[in-house]
């Protein structure tokens, strides 16, 4: 009971209930669908904070109804009772987890890259192990993942991918993989089978294409078609529905050949240049805070935040926060929430 008081407090209940009633208060305007999308970014957050609302008191209802079963002293209401308190255990945990996103943009959808290191075909074929990673875990947190641009290595693995991550909090979690991720195992590629290093860096960006309204003038743009590219089958396309989007005054390149259509392919390649954007406007106010705490961090190649030994031993673990484990199987697998809690912790100095 008090810790999930404790919790109501860092979630701040009373004013999610203020900020939906004010949003509603907006709703029933007249005039609020004048501008189309304010008025589906501000349905959106509503939507969230309902949802959000109702879990709580969810869970307070469900904790009410176990203290009265428990004041009855009834002793064939035990296992009833004992299974209750399992399941608010669990789920208390898991708002937990969630308590610690209190970020702008932690609720939002993610868009996840993945870039080989040099090394040819081991750096892409590690790129290629922590895409299935990736992909696993939003399978396990049932997000919907999709590949929205890839480049094959020429021998296995890949070069670079780019997915788009959809779930309630997926930057939230996400975030804490941004950065170089080190790989330290027996080459399968190696004849004479020695340990290679492997280096993939990871990019996360909130996916705000609904959240904030992000100005490119058509002029600062380049379009092109390309085929997209592919293992081959059915799956190829012989038009042009590929995009390549050119920003020429930041220089970044976008691209998307997953959809089926050149509009769809379109469109999707907009909001990751849109995130892009954004993702460039927030690092560089990152580093004028950091600049004025007199801080510097380097965001370069040389810093990688977590290490994943396979050989001559088992560990991943974490630089940032020292949280390290052995089992390097179920970490491939997709099982990051361990790595993304104590990040979420560290982050925010408390551990709720």
């Amino acid at each position: 009971m008090r810790r999930l008081l404790t919790l109501r407090c860092v979630f701040d209940l009373a004013s999610k209930i203020a900020e939906t009633a004010e949003l509603e208060a907006q709703a029933a305007q007249s005039n609020f669908w004048d501008d189309p999308r304010a008025a589906q970014t501000t349905m959106q957050r509503l939507s969230e904070l309902r949802a959000e609302i109702e879990r709580w008191q969810t869970m307070q209802k469900s904790l009410d109804e176990a203290l009265e079963l428990a004041e009855l002293g009834d002793e064939s209401l035990f296992e009833e009772l004992n299974g209750e308190v399992v399941r608010l255990q669990t789920a208390v945990d898991a708002m937990s987890f969630t308590a610690l996103m209190s970020g702008r943009y932690d609720s939002e959808n993610a868009i996840l890259s993945l870039h080989a290191g040099a090394g040819g075909t081991e750096a892409q074929d590690w790129a290629m192990m922590l895409l299935r990673t990736f992909l696993r875990w939003s399978e396990r947190h049932k997000f919907k993942a999709e590949i929205v641009d890839q480049m094959d290595g020429e021998e296995a693995g890949i070069k670079s991918v780019t997915i788009s991550i959809k779930g309630t909090y997926a930057y939230g979690f996400l975030q804490s993989e941004r950065g170089v991720h080190r790989l330290v195992r027996i080459s399968p590629f190696d004849a004479n089978k020695r340990r290679h290093t492997s280096f993939v860096l990871c990019e996360v960006i909130p996916d705000v294409k609904n959240a904030i309204e992000i100005d490119i003038p058509a002029q600062d743009i380049t379009i092109d078609s390309f085929r997209s590219s592919g293992a081959g089958g059915q799956n190829v396309q012989k038009n042009e529905t590929a995009i390549r989007i050119t920003h020429h005054p930041s220089g970044l390149v976008v691209s998307c050949q997953n959809e089926r259509s050149r509009l769809q392919n379109l469109e999707t390649a907009m909001a990751v240049l849109r995130a892009r954007l954004l993702a460039l406007e927030l690092q560089k106010q990152e580093e004028e805070m950091l600049k004025l705490r007199g801080e510097h961090v380097e965001m370069g190649w040389g810093n990688q935040i977590r290490s994943y030994v396979l050989q001559p031993y088992q560990m991943v673990k974490d630089h940032r926060t020292d949280y390290e484990t052995s089992q390097t199987g179920a970490i491939l697998d997709g099982d990051l929430d361990g790595f993304m809690e104590a990040y979420l912790k560290s982050r925010v100095g408390t551990v709720v």
